[in-house]
């Protein structure tokens, strides 16, 4: 088992990580999707881990969450973007909050607003997992559920992007094969916001003329819940 595993979901292009503290077998899911529940339980299973927490990066509008079905089904502790308002979550996590598990393993969970009012990244050993503010050579959409494109500008530049150019770039989506990334190439490289004002990245957001997730409508109440509304309807 490596310290982090990249898992992908074909149908929402959805990366969902699971960082492990080798030393201790404990272990934090990243935005985990439903369909994919039974994978992560087999690898949890498989590999002895001891799942602490399900950490969402915001409530996502294109897939449903199997956070909750991961909680009950291991024990485990959602924790959330307090701005989300996913209400279930047991830990609802503020700007600069700090999550530890394993041996002196801490992820820091960092407010940036502007795909959601309330999407958080977090940081981990060197990694930045960014969910759908920072894509590689690309950024999140901001047109709809509290999306804001001055936000976005600032959450990047003025909070990812100061970090070290060295630091991995982990993303909540890629649409076009790429898997990681580093502050520094999308400081220099990234088409949305390399050497961008604020003037010419709005109108690069404004001009996107994106459709909307199929899933949007069915997706954003259920992960709400953690998307345990949505299984007990299908029980149903």
């Amino acid at each position: 088992m490596e310290e982090l595993t990249q898992l992908f979901d074909k149908t929402s292009f959805t990366y969902t990580y699971i960082l492990t503290d080798l030393l201790t077998n404990e272990a934090v899911i990243i935005d985990p999707v439903d369909t994919h529940l039974n994978e992560y339980l087999n690898i949890i299973r498989n590999n002895q881990l001891k799942l602490k927490y399900v950490m969402e990066t915001h409530a996502h509008a294109d897939h449903i969450t199997s956070a909750g079905n991961l909680c009950q089904s291991t024990g485990a502790i959602a924790a959330t973007p307090v701005h989300c308002n996913i209400t279930p979550a047991e830990i609802q996590l503020e700007d600069k909050q700090e999550l530890r598990f394993g041996e002196n393993q801490m992820i820091l969970a960092i407010h940036t607003p502007g795909h959601t009012a309330g999407s958080m990244t977090f940081y981990w050993r060197n990694r930045l997992f960014t969910g759908d503010t920072l894509l590689i050579n690309s950024c999140g959409r901001t047109d709809f559920q509290s999306g804001d494109i001055t936000n976005m500008y600032n959450s990047i530049t003025k909070k990812i992007f100061t970090y070290p150019d060295k630091t991995i770039v982990c993303p909540g989506h890629d649409y076009h094969g790429n898997r990681l990334s580093t502050i520094g190439n999308e400081k220099q490289n990234n088409i949305r916001l390399a050497h961008k004002t604020l003037k010419e990245f709005k109108v690069i957001m404004n001009n996107l003329k994106l459709p909307k997730p199929k899933l949007m409508n069915k997706a954003i109440p259920a992960n709400l819940e953690l998307g345990l509304v949505c299984h007990a309807a299908e029980l149903l």
